[in-house]
C-alpha cells in the first residue's frame, strides 16, 4: 500500500484522499455508504469545505463515531476574523467533532499573514492554540499566491491543482513546497473530468512520494477504482505513458479546468461546464453532452453581457468570454451534424 506523509505534520495516510465536494450531489444515505466504504477500504484522508453545502454534515453523519480512524481536512473562505470563527464553529458542529486535523484557507486572493489587517491568520493561530485546529493549510489556484504561501513559512500544507497536465510552473510550485517541508495536496487530479483514465492519473502522481492526490468521488464505480489501487497500485508502463502524452498534446494550451471560481454569471451561464464543452464532448460520452437540458444551458451563452466578471475572477487568467464563444460555435456545429 502506497502512503504519503504531509510534510512536517507527521500525518501519514494512504495515497488516495477522498475529495468530498461531489457528495453534495447525492443523498445523505448514499453519501454515508460511500464514505464508509472508503474508510473501510483504506482511505484515511477526507477533504471537505464549508463552501461545499452539506458535505460536512454528511461526513459528520457517516463517520463521526469513527473519528480516530481518519484525518479530517476542511476549509474556510472567510475574509474576516468574524467570518472565520463562524465558519469554524459551523464546521465543527456539522462534522460532529471538536477538532480538525487540517484547517485551510480556501483559495484566497491573497496570502493571509500576521499583521495584514484582516485578522485571519491570527484567528487561525488562536484556533490552533485552543486545540480546534491541529495544522494550518492553504489552498489556491494562483501561482503567485501559492508561491507566497510557500515562501512565508506559515503553512503546513498547500493544496494546489496538479495532474499529468501540469506545466513547468506547476512543477516548480510542487518542488518549492517539497523543499520547504510543506505537505502537498493535489486537487484537480483528474483535471475536472478531462482526464478519463484514473489508473494513468494515479500512476503518474505516484512518481512524487510527497504528493497526496484527492479524488472527487460521487459514484460507487469511481470509488471502487481508487480503492483497487490501495492494494494494487497501477504502474506507469509504456501504454499509460503513451496515453498521457496523447492527452498532453490534445489538452495543451488554454482550457477551462472547471473550478467554478468564475461563478455566478449575471445571466445564468454555467460557465464552468460551458467553457470547456468542446473538450468534454470529445472525451466523455457524447450523448451526455447533447441532451435538451445541456442544449438549453449552452444557448444561454447567447445572452453573454461581455461584462468581464468571469475573466477577472479566473485564477488561470483565461479569456473566458472568448472560450464561451468558441465552445458554443463548436457545439452548434456538432449538434447540427447529429440532427437529420
Amino acid at each position: 500500500m502506497d502512503t504519503v506523509t504531509l510534510g512536517k505534520t507527521g500525518i501519514t495516510v494512504n495515497k488516495n484522499g477522498f475529495g468530498a465536494l461531489p457528495i453534495q450531489r447525492v443523498s445523505r444515505e448514499e453519501a454515508a455508504r460511500l464514505l464508509t466504504m472508503a474508510l473501510d477500504g483504506g482511505m484515511t484522508f477526507f477533504d471537505t469545505a464549508r463552501f461545499y453545502t452539506d458535505s460536512e454534515e454528511k461526513i459528520g453523519y457517516a463517520l463521526s463515531h469513527r473519528r480516530s480512524e481518519f484525518f479530517l481536512a476542511t476549509k474556510t473562505a472567510a475574509v474576516t476574523a468574524e467570518g472565520f470563527w463562524a465558519d469554524l464553529e459551523t464546521s465543527l458542529r456539522n462534522l460532529k467533532t471538536d477538532y480538525v486535523d487540517l484547517y485551510q484557507f480556501h483559495n484566497p486572493a491573497f496570502c493571509p499573514k500576521p499583521g495584514d489587517g484582516t485578522g485571519l491568520y491570527e484567528a487561525m493561530e488562536t484556533a490552533r492554540a485552543q486545540g480546534k485546529v491541529r495544522f494550518i493549510g492553504i489552498t489556491n489556484h494562483r501561482l503567485a499566491v501559492a508561491q507566497e504561501a510557500i515562501d512565508s513559512g506559515l503553512y503546513a500544507t498547500l493544496q494546489f491543482p496538479f495532474c499529468y497536465l501540469a506545466t513547468d510552473k506547476d512543477q516548480a510550485i510542487r518542488t518549492a513546497a517539497r523543499d520547504a517541508g510543506m505537505g502537498f495536496i493535489a486537487m484537480k487530479a483528474l483535471s475536472g473530468g478531462l482526464i478519463r483514465d484514473s489508473a494513468a492519473a494515479y500512476a503518474w502522481l505516484a512518481q512524487y512520494p510527497e504528493v497526496l492526490p484527492i479524488w472527487g468521488v460521487q459514484r460507487e464505480s469511481e470509488l471502487k477504482e481508487f480503492l483497487s489501487y490501495v492494494k494494487e497500485p497501477p504502474a506507469l508502463d509504456e501504454a499509460r505513458q503513451a496515453l498521457i502524452q496523447a492527452d498532453r498534446v490534445q489538452l495543451k494550451g488554454s482550457f477551462c479546468r472547471g473550478c467554478g471560481y468564475c461563478m455566478p454569471c449575471p445571466v445564468g451561464i454555467e460557465i464552468n461546464n460551458c467553457a470547456r464543452m468542446s473538450l468534454m464532448i470529445r472525451r466523455a460520452p457524447q450523448a451526455d453532452q447533447l441532451t435538451p437540458e445541456m442544449q438549453a444551458k449552452m444557448a444561454k451563452i447567447e445572452n453573454c453581457l461581455h461584462c468581464g466578471q468571469c475573466a477577472s475572477k479566473c485564477p488561470y487568467g483565461l479569456d473566458t468570454p472568448k472560450l464561451l464563444e468558441e465552445n458554443y460555435k463548436d457545439y452548434k456545429e456538432i449538434l447540427a451534424g447529429k440532427q437529420p
